[in-house]
């Protein structure tokens, strides 16, 4: 039991906090040997074709703003075209598109999902390079340059902005989710400096067009499959944090819940139909990478994080004394009481936001165990119903 419990503290310690001190020692000395990598030069005359595309259903409360937003991105004159995706849409959306002829309206009656939406639009799409990006973010004036730079060098096929979730001072429940995303971005830095991003998120990625590969439509991550696939054809994903996303945070721990469960039954389902990443003779530094950041989160970290617990209280209740396991059992059991404080505190609206980071964490972990259980029963559906935000 003793040997579990260690076993089971190690992966859960590993899988969100080890991974990151291994990537930091491993950078040094890649960097020892090789440098420090210098961001490409700007070229603007040499930069490719780019399309942006936009896929919205019902967005008429941000479509204005996303469309200003979008215009006023900096990218050479002739070389960047803008579609957006409205299928389904009942609202006002694609009036509102319409109404801007520099953009391309692809808009169609029924809702087949958003990566259907986005598979119809790849097909009309003659530039080198699509950049996609969601209807509720907002893009940095120079996202599209400092992404499309990265395509000079052949080896990299994709590369992943950076997403930033704002808060303002009222925004109880994204305290948690901002610290998680900061945490985020530097591993997704520090991946790519030593290889590739495993899995780029759906505010703002891009990749090169002939690398595109459509996925199933009931593909509940199909911006990680996308990317991934990439990777798994032995290209570099890279990150760019200086191209970003800002959205608002969840409206409630509640919203966020729901998108987080939606989020982990794409993982399994990920997992599942990727099964050849696991593979460590095919790209061993990519199956490292893969198992590390993403798989074990998405599998075993939640039922060892429980595990833990039992063992440790049963090494503690079965007479065995040692101030060391007392110790450990207290710490975690202070821990989980910090979350489960942080959630009463959610619900009658008292904001102390040190506690929702313990209560954001254990959030995540019980998302899986649903996202899990809800992808084995065949109860996730590949449309998404967009979480509500601030």
């Amino acid at each position: 039991m003793k040997i579990a419990l260690w076993l089971s503290l190690f992966i859960v310690f590993y899988a969100f906090f080890g991974y990151g001190i291994l990537l930091f020692i491993l950078i040094k000395i890649k960097r020892a040997v090789k440098g420090k990598p210098v961001p490409p030069i700007v070229d603007l005359v040499s930069m490719p074709s780019c399309t942006l595309i936009v896929a919205a259903y019902n967005e008429e409360d941000f479509i204005i703003e996303k469309i200003k937003n979008t215009l006023a991105l900096n990218y050479p004159a002739g070389k960047v075209d803008f579609v957006f995706v409205t299928d389904g849409s009942t609202d006002s959306t694609p009036e509102l598109v319409a109404a801007y002829p520099q953009i391309k309206l692809m808009h169609k009656e029924g809702r087949s999902g958003k990566i259907a939406a986005v598979h119809r639009a790849m097909d009309t799409v003659t530039t080198d390079v699509v950049v996609f990006t969601d209807a509720n973010t907002f893009l940095n004036t120079d996202a599209l340059i400092k992404i499309c730079r990265h395509y000079a060098d052949p080896e990299i096929g994709a590369v992943a902005g950076e997403k930033r979730v704002h808060a303002d001072e009222t925004a109880d429940a994204t305290a948690g989710e901002g610290f998680y995303w900061k945490y985020e971005s530097k591993l997704k830095t520090w991946d790519a400096e030593l290889h590739t991003v495993v899995g780029a998120a759906g505010e703002l990625f891009s990749i090169r067009t002939n690398l595109y590969r459509p996925v199933p439509v009931n593909t509940i991550l199909d911006d990680f499959m996308i990317s991934l696939l990439v990777a798994g054809d032995g290209y570099r994903v890279i990150y760019e944090p200086e191209a970003y996303a800002t959205e608002n945070g969840s409206e409630s721990v509640g919203e966020e819940l729901k998108r987080k469960i939606r989020i982990a039954a794409g993982g399994i389902q990920s997992i599942v139909w990727l099964k050849s990443l696991l593979n460590p003779f095919k790209q061993p530094v990519l199956t490292f990478q893969y198992v590390s950041h993403r798989v074990l989160r998405w599998t075993v970290v939640p039922f060892l994080m429980i595990l833990s617990v039992i063992l440790n209280m049963i090494i503690v209740t079965s007479g065995y004394n040692s101030l060391l396991y007392e110790l450990l059992l207290l710490g975690q059991v202070m821990f989980y009481m910090m979350s489960l404080l942080g959630w009463i505190l959610e619900t009658r609206q008292i904001k102390i936001k040190i506690l929702f980071i313990p209560y954001y964490f254990c959030m995540m972990n019980y998302a899986v165990i649903r996202g899990i259980f809800r992808y084995m029963a065949g109860r996730q559906s590949a449309v998404w119903e967009k979480a509500k935000r601030k």
